[in-house]
């Protein structure tokens, strides 16, 4: 795992986290969504896989299994079309917010996604109160400053005093 983007080295120094080797076969996750995903977040998955950070972020971080997947929202069609205002929900080939993480206060923390200008992910961040913001930086970047930046308004969590903690998900091990 030599030559990590900055921001990823940032959460493993943060969390004390040794990152563990998760294999992912990105070409299939990637065909299965049909749009490219962050490279930072590729390396955020490999080295975490999914999990929960400091006790109240869950990483989707996770291809397979129930727990912590990024795919269970393209495999499991809901009943009913989620309402979401100004984003629509991604669907493969069109553009719309994809969540990558959310917090246990109801914040979701998604890209937004485009199969037309593939590789830009600008990440919008919504909290319970719904509204939508935008920020221009990496996966990486934006999960470091939710986490370690006390400034970070309003979705930062590091003025909480919460450990700076990776739990990883139940199939992580073995599974």
């Amino acid at each position: 795992m030599k030559g990590l983007h900055m921001w990823v080295q940032r959460i493993l120094e943060f969390t004390g986290w040794e990152p563990s080797a998760h294999s992912v076969d990105w070409t299939a996750v990637e065909e299965e969504i049909q749009i490219p995903l962050p490279a930072d977040f590729k390396e955020l998955c490999e080295a975490f896989g999914g999990g929960t950070f400091c006790d109240s972020v869950a990483f989707l971080g996770s291809m397979e299994g129930s727990h912590f997947n990024l795919l269970l929202p393209w495999r499991a069609p809901l009943p009913i079309p989620v309402e979401s205002g100004q984003y629509p929900e991604y669907t493969p080939g069109g553009k719309g917010y994809v969540t990558w993480a959310s917090t246990e206060w109801g914040a979701e923390y998604c890209w937004l996604v485009d199969a037309q200008q593939p590789g830009t992910y600008p990440v919008l961040a919504r909290g319970d109160a719904g509204e939508w913001c935008e920020y221009d930086m990496s996966t990486s970047e934006f999960l470091y400053r939710v986490l370690a930046d006390k400034d970070f308004q309003p979705f930062g969590i590091a003025r909480y005093g919460l450990d700076p903690t990776f739990q990883p998900g139940p199939e992580a091990h073995g599974g």
